[in-house]
């Protein structure tokens, strides 16, 4: 069901009305120092994202697209595309950690 939601958005999205993505209130990403690594806070608990889904979550701040969020990837990364970040995205906005503006 929320996938559908999230496609529905970015249907919308190419007819004109951009759809960001933005960590939901209480979840932030901080750095473990005693672990050494990027880590998810939400008030359910905590995550450990990958590399991938950490440069994602950097980037979404509430005034990035998807395409906005693909094109800085792509600066960094070679053959980022615009369906596997909103495929991450989908999965986080699915844990709940992200949502959609």
């Amino acid at each position: 069901m929320r996938r559908a939601l999230v496609n529905a958005r970015c249907d919308r999205a190419s007819g004109g009305q951009a759809v960001k993505p933005r960590l939901r209130r209480g979840v932030r990403l901080t750095y473990d120092h005693t672990r050494d690594i990027q880590v998810l806070l939400y008030p359910e608990g905590v995550l450990v994202p990958n590399p991938t889904a950490t440069a994602i979550l950097r980037l979404c701040d509430g005034s990035s697209t998807v395409d906005d969020i693909t094109v800085a990837l792509s600066n960094q990364y070679d053959g980022v595309q615009a369906g596997q970040v909103l495929e991450v995205l989908t999965r986080l906005a699915d844990r709940q950690v992200v949502e959609w503006t």
